[in-house]
């Protein structure tokens, strides 16, 4: 009598197949998981220049409370820390000085004028938006970190038809604290939905590599930004002269992450 010929079971090897492909995609989604970052921009002096309507600004406003302007290369130094800090900047570059309640005033007005005026001549530094779809493409979360009102820094971005492009616009009003508090820059990544241990900060200032030096993440710093000081000489991890070279300092950035990730994990081991 012959045997009876029994083809191999298909749902065992079908599970089996599965719980390898399931181990094998979840190593594969880990290894691109670390190649990913939450890229978190600062918006004045970093994506676009919004120096000429910060600076009509301010000097309209000083004109309306009877006080010097600032002349506009001087002006310029003075961006960097929000409106009130320019205010207050800008009293000490003419030697003025003023009560908490003027500086209330000054400010409000400031407000009022900059948000009806805040892309007259504002705009995107040159390549950013071509880099922006090249690391969206890549995987990367973007967001905007700034000490700009988040009100404000939204309307910028609307009339400039960026917003779309970011996961999170936050300002210090948006969590109650300003940079270089890393809490700002970690609130951010986190509405995001990053993680803050896997991000990176790109800005114009010593104020955003404080914040990223306190938030224990890599800075690349732009050179055409509004720093009163050569932006290498404060000691960011990289530095650009323009918006092509940001993908491959990225990269860079991701690298050396990797390296010190996968350190620590085989120290623990140890």
């Amino acid at each position: 009598m012959n045997k009876a010929h029994h083809a191999p079971n298909p749902i065992r090897r079908g599970a089996g197949h599965n719980r390898r492909c399931r181990r094998i995609d979840g190593a594969m989604d880990r290894r691109y998981a670390k190649t990913m970052l939450t890229i978190v921009f600062d918006l004045d002096g970093t994506l676009v220049d919004t120096a000429p309507d910060l600076i009509d600004t301010l000097n309209f406003t000083l004109r309306q409370h009877r006080l010097p302007t600032v002349p506009y290369d001087d002006a310029r130094r003075l961006i960097g820390g929000g409106a009130r800090t320019m205010i207050e900047r800008a009293l000490i570059v003419e030697g003025r000085s003023a009560s908490a309640a003027d500086v209330d005033a000054l400010y409000a007005l400031f407000v009022a004028h900059y948000a009806d005026h805040i892309a007259d001549r504002s705009r995107p530094f040159p390549g950013l938006e071509p880099v922006l779809d090249r690391l969206a493409a890549a995987g990367h979360r973007l967001a905007v970190c700034t000490n700009k009102l988040e009100l404000l820094s939204k309307r910028l971005l609307d009339a400039l038809k960026l917003s779309k492009r970011f996961a999170a616009i936050c300002g210090p009003d948006t969590f109650g604290v300003e940079k270089p508090d890393p809490r700002i820059f970690r609130e951010t990544v986190m509405r995001a939905g990053g993680e803050p241990g896997h991000a990176a900060m790109i800005g114009d200032s010593i104020t955003d590599i404080r914040t990223a030096r306190a938030a224990k993440v890599p800075i690349v710093a732009v050179d055409f930004g509004y720093a009163d000081v050569p932006i290498a000489t404060l000691g960011p991890d990289r530095v650009i002269s323009s918006f092509a070279e940001l993908p491959a300092a990225v990269d860079a950035l991701v690298r050396v992450k990797n390296v010190m990730d996968d350190q620590a994990f085989i120290g623990q081991k140890a």
